[in-house]
């Protein structure tokens, strides 16, 4: 039996948000395994100039990741979606081992089988380094509340 990872394709606008939102969740979570398991078995990734192929070596990555990425907190929103694909735009907030505070913004395209498995994820990202003082995501670590505000709200 295969697994199933509901919302399901085709997405519609409530649930490509719905389907972002969990994925922001999971990713707030910073528990490697959990994330994982959202995607195929053989799921194909780019994240910046790095390629990676299958759940295992996306746990390896994300380990690494918020290994490096401390205090990582992540606002998702959808930009677009069709049929069993959906863009997003984020930017996160984490601070390096030295305290140094970043934001990274980015995009991200996601393509799902139909058991709504991310199979293909492809994120481009970029790295703006702040003073902690200009830090706009202070909710604590894990989920993001239902009252903060989006991306677009804060006018990022």
């Amino acid at each position: 039996m295969s697994e199933s990872r509901p919302p399901l394709p085709p997405f519609t606008a409530e649930t490509a948000a719905q389907k972002a939102r969990m994925a922001e969740d999971a990713w707030n979570s910073r528990d490697p395994a959990r994330v994982a398991l959202a995607y195929t078995i053989d799921s194909r990734w780019r994240n910046r100039a790095e390629f990676l192929q299958g759940r295992e070596a996306i746990q390896t990555f994300l380990t690494r990741k918020w290994g490096r990425e401390r205090d990582y907190r992540l606002i998702k929103e959808v930009w677009a979606f069709r049929d069993n694909r959906i863009a997003v735009r984020f930017a996160y907030e984490w601070h390096d081992h030295s305290g140094s505070w970043f934001r990274s913004y980015g995009n991200e395209n996601w393509e799902f089988d139909e058991h709504g498995l991310m199979r293909l994820r492809i994120a481009s990202i970029n790295d703006l380094p702040i003073l902690e003082a200009d830090r706009k995501y202070h909710w604590p670590l894990g989920r993001r509340p239902d009252d903060h505000p989006s991306l677009t709200e804060l006018g990022l």
